[in-house]
């Protein structure tokens, strides 16, 4: 009895803890953007330095996609124009000196890095966003240029601040010759998204001002303002994307990551509660406007601070963004480079970054994540790298969905057929009729189920596969003798809509002999 009553009291006191009690880590999300950028101006992550093999390119490449793969990541941001320049084929712009180790130096005829890139990230399950750096065009005074390079052809369009041709966004010409070299990407290449990194009017050096009264003079667009001016130039530039891209490829993504602040509140009451350089004022990148105005699909803010930075912390910026979201997507940018570096003693604690991706999963206006850099992620970041792997992205996840460019499902695959053989359980299925936009499918997740286990979608845990390709079958050579499995298959269309599955279909593993 005393027994009994003990037990009652000790319940009583611990059920409240048991009944909020949460994991480390919440279940992973089905849906979550798994991003990491992938730099290539003077050889950051890829290629590893100029001048290699054709073949030495494509090994590298397939490396780091293998690698970022098997970290559970669903996302490459390639940056493939780097300085008025080109690591892609089909290109107004010469190639890049980081390639071949001059610029104009094509690699070998045939090989299109860029076209290598997105079949081989498609094939993995993993989104290919081709990253731009719109204004930059060279990184030092010495650079040699291609008679091809922008810079060679109209010098008129630069200014040079910090010994870098700048392009000037004031020139109505620039606009549109940037928005042309863009969209020679968007109409020739199958990418899945448009991106631009932080880089608009240049970051500020001190004793030096950028030279571009004369574009001012001469372009007012009504503006008295040499501020007001430029912000505006930038803003003319993003709406101008916004349209001509989704214009060809209603499908294909437009977002930027913008430095982490947008505006301070003593700056303007709207802002966050920090203290350091913002986009608004020093960059003259209203960057929170093009998220209201709908002119991007996704914001990717470069938080690059920890939790105890006094002037910037992470969590207030994280969620003045996720406040600031207008239903667009927020991707948190993570300095993953900074893990173990003396910039902030915090940076030294393993912990931080996995308690940001905690940060980012409770809060339901923000969608996931993007680490710089790739190499950081086998390097200094290791130790995050093998906490994605091996907990936070265990299992596959699928991109979020953008309904405001499409929310029709593609109908469910046909057929769905299963046969265990020696080498594993063929799978084969055909393609689904049109859905009611016309779309049928661009690529498929294969899911599987032990017997007794309950069968649902909901759970990334049962995804085998995820392709971003229309190939019509997959072999599960995971799948272990004596055993039986019930298996599904679902079809996504381009903004990964997911389709009702077919099936279940059941099969027996039969022993080996």
């Amino acid at each position: 009895m005393l027994k009994n009553f003990l037990y009652a009291i000790l319940t009583l006191i611990i059920a409240p803890y048991i009944l909020n009690a949460q994991p480390l880590t919440k279940i992973a999300p089905k849906r979550e953007f798994r991003g990491v950028w992938v730099a290539t101006v003077t050889n950051i992550d890829w290629p590893s330095k100029p001048g290699l093999t054709v073949d030495q390119q494509k090994q590298e490449l397939i490396g780091i996609l293998e690698k970022h793969k098997s970290q559970g990541f669903n996302a490459i941001i390639l940056q493939i124009r780097p300085a008025g320049d080109a690591l892609y084929a089909k290109s107004r712009e010469p190639w890049s000196q980081w390639l071949m180790g001059r610029q104009g130096l094509a690699p070998a005829p045939g090989y299109d890095p860029l076209a290598f890139a997105i079949k081989e990230s498609h094939f993995r399950g993993m989104e290919l966003h081709a990253w731009f750096n719109p204004y930059r065009g060279t990184m030092s005074s010495s650079a040699v240029l291609s008679e091809m390079h922008a810079a060679r052809k109209h010098p008129e369009w630069f200014f040079v601040y910090g010994g870098k041709k700048q392009f000037d966004p004031g020139i109505p010409e620039v606009r549109e010759y940037i928005v042309q070299v863009i969209l020679d990407v968007v109409k020739e290449y199958d990418v899945d998204g448009i991106h631009f990194d932080d880089y608009f009017y240049p970051y500020k050096i001190e004793g030096q001002s950028i030279n571009d009264g004369n574009t001012f003079y001469k372009y007012p667009n009504g503006f008295s303002n040499i501020k007001d001016w430029r912000r505006n130039n930038v803003d003319v530039l993003i709406k101008m994307l916004d349209d001509s891209i989704h214009h060809y490829k209603k499908y294909v993504k437009f977002g930027v990551s913008p430095f982490g602040i947008w505006r301070n509140k003593y700056e303007d009451p709207e802002g966050s509660a920090s203290n350091g350089l913002s986009n608004y004022a020093e960059l003259y990148a209203d960057s929170r406007k093009w998220v209201k105005e709908g002119w991007v699909d996704y914001i990717n803010p470069q938080i690059y601070f920890t939790f105890s930075r006094r002037v910037a912390p992470f969590a207030v910026l994280a969620d003045w963004w996720s406040n600031n979201s207008y239903g667009r997507h927020v991707y948190i940018g993570q300095g993953a480079y900074l893990v173990n570096s003396r910039a902030e003693f915090a940076w030294r604690n393993l912990s931080e970054i996995p308690k940001q991706i905690r940060y980012i999963r409770e809060n339901n206006r923000l969608q996931g994540s993007v680490f710089f850099s790739s190499k950081s992620l086998s390097t200094v970041a290791r130790a995050v790298g093998d906490s994605l792997r091996n907990d936070f992205y265990k299992y596959p996840a699928l991109p979020p969905q953008m309904p405001w460019l499409d929310e029709v499902p593609p109908n469910e695959p046909q057929a769905l057929i299963a046969d265990a053989l020696k080498d594993g359980v063929h799978l084969k299925w055909e393609k689904p009729v049109k859905a009611s936009d016309g779309e049928t499918s661009s690529g498929f997740v294969v899911y599987r189920f032990s017997e007794g286990e309950k069968i649902s979608v909901l759970d990334p845990k049962n995804i085998i596969k995820i392709s971003f390709e229309d190939y019509t079958s997959f072999i599960d050579t995971g799948a272990e003798a004596g055993k039986r499995y019930s298996y599904l298959v679902t079809a996504l269309d381009r903004l990964k809509n997911e389709s009702d599955p077919s099936g279940p279909v059941g099969v027996e593993i039969p022993l080996a002999k």
